[in-house]
């Protein structure tokens, strides 16, 4: 691998491997974004005319950036692998945990939802197997309405995440062959970003199917359409690598990552611009799904700015404090971010099903109520259910099958040491 930086240069470079405390609380803040959108949808408010419905509507892109979040952590070990030129990780044991970290917790909300809300369909097999398996997403001819089967309707991102899962070490390997050719690792690293620029014109690509000749709504919720969303994490994962591969003490990639990380006020200038682009009849009319290609190709464009921006201060933050502002990693690595960052897979997994049953319990009508008054309990239901499946389901799970110690920063990391799950989280 050749010899690494200087200690004094290697205090300034992202880190690359291990737990990173601020993308717990950039998990936390998207997840409670969904619940709000989600809640806001369901009393109204979201569909309001002028901006504040659309500033409410446009909280579904937190979505890209758990996209983007899986696409960093989850390809990170392979990136480091393809640019250092060394074995990837067992595809065998990310497999598993995958499988671990997501099925348990998951599987108990479906059956709970299933039985609360469609015990017509119980006696159906077919009705089992596309819930439990995450693949009710691509059946033309539901037997649900609308995203998913009631108190399970964010679940299509979650059908999408796994899709990600299952295809990256293909997608992985097939990023590595041309990389491989490159002679050191900066020439690898570049070779690895211009594979990763091609997953948005597959997504492109994809919109061009959905689109012609005639509309296929049900395949907005599949993966292809997001490739481009998962490219911006694994754009990042590579930066963060080439960043410490890279010859010179000052290189332009080691600037960019410096650059980007000391500068969170301006990077989320540009993603709170890309939000309200997002909020605006470019990306499509509300919640009617995107209607067109050109509209489907503008909310990809935006969601990926967004994304991006929102994203890479935190991605490209060295593990010791080089610079960037102290606020920054204060705040979005305090304990109650990190707490809420841990069970954000729970509150993905449990808000529909929480305020569906608040809502019979309170007799409310569909698009009627105060977003207030609904979301303090939801929120309150929401984050308790959360809280005790992260303890009794995912946490002993994850200490029982639990990873191998992280590699030091500067060395190819053992396996997939990411902990990224579904949107919302």
């Amino acid at each position: 691998m050749g010899p690494g930086p200087s200690p004094a240069v290697a205090a300034g470079l992202p880190q690359v491997s291990g737990h990173q405390p601020a993308l717990d609380g950039m998990r936390a803040l998207a997840a409670l974004l969904v619940l709000v959108f989600h809640v806001a949808v369901e009393t109204g408010d979201a569909l309001a005319p002028g901006a504040g419905g659309a500033l409410l509507a446009g909280g579904d892109m937190a979505v890209p950036l758990f996209f983007a979040l899986s696409g960093l952590l989850l390809y990170r070990p392979w990136a480091h692998a393809a640019i250092d030129g060394v074995p990837g990780p067992s595809v065998r044991r990310y497999l598993r945990q995958r499988a671990l970290r997501i099925l348990p917790a998951y599987w108990l909300v479906a059956v709970a939802a299933l039985l609360l809300w469609s015990r017509e369909h119980l006696g159906s097999p077919r009705a089992w197997l596309e819930v439990l398996t995450l693949t009710f997403v691509y059946d033309p001819d539901p037997w649900w309405t609308g995203t998913g089967p009631r108190g399970l309707g964010q679940i299509w991102s979650l059908c999408v995440e796994v899709a990600f899962y299952l295809l990256l070490p293909l997608l992985a390997a097939v990023l590595a062959a041309p990389a491989a050719r490159g002679g050191d690792p900066e020439a690898r690293a570049r070779r690895l970003l211009a594979g990763i620029a091609v997953l948005p014109v597959l997504s492109l690509a994809a919109l061009v199917v959905q689109f012609h000749p005639e509309p296929r709504t049900y395949m907005h919720a599949w993966l292809p359409r997001t490739l481009g969303l998962f490219a911006v994490g694994m754009a990042l994962a590579v930066l963060a690598r080439w960043a410490w591969r890279e010859r010179g003490a000052n290189g332009p990639v080691r600037r960019f990552c410096r650059t980007l990380a000391a500068s969170p006020g301006l990077c989320w200038s540009v993603a709170a611009s890309a939000y309200l682009l997002g909020s605006t009849p470019l990306t499509g009319d509300r919640f009617v799904g995107v209607e067109d290609f050109w509209a489907g190709a503008a909310e990809l464009l935006v969601s990926m700015v967004f994304a991006f921006f929102l994203l890479a201060p935190l991605a490209l933050l060295p593990e010791t404090p080089a610079g960037e502002p102290a606020w920054l990693r204060a705040f979005m690595g305090h304990r109650v971010m990190r707490l809420l960052g841990r069970i954000s897979y729970g509150v993905f997994l449990w808000q529909f099903a929480v305020l569906y049953l608040w809502r019979d319990f309170t007799g409310q009508e569909a698009f009627t109520g105060s977003l207030l008054l609904d979301l303090v309990p939801v929120t309150a239901g929401t984050l308790l259910l959360a809280a005790a499946t992260y303890r009794w389901v995912e946490r002993p799970l994850m200490r029982r099958y639990g990873r191998r110690a992280p590699a030091a920063a500067g060395a190819a990391p053992p396996g997939a040491d990411g902990d990224a799950v579904a949107p919302g989280r």
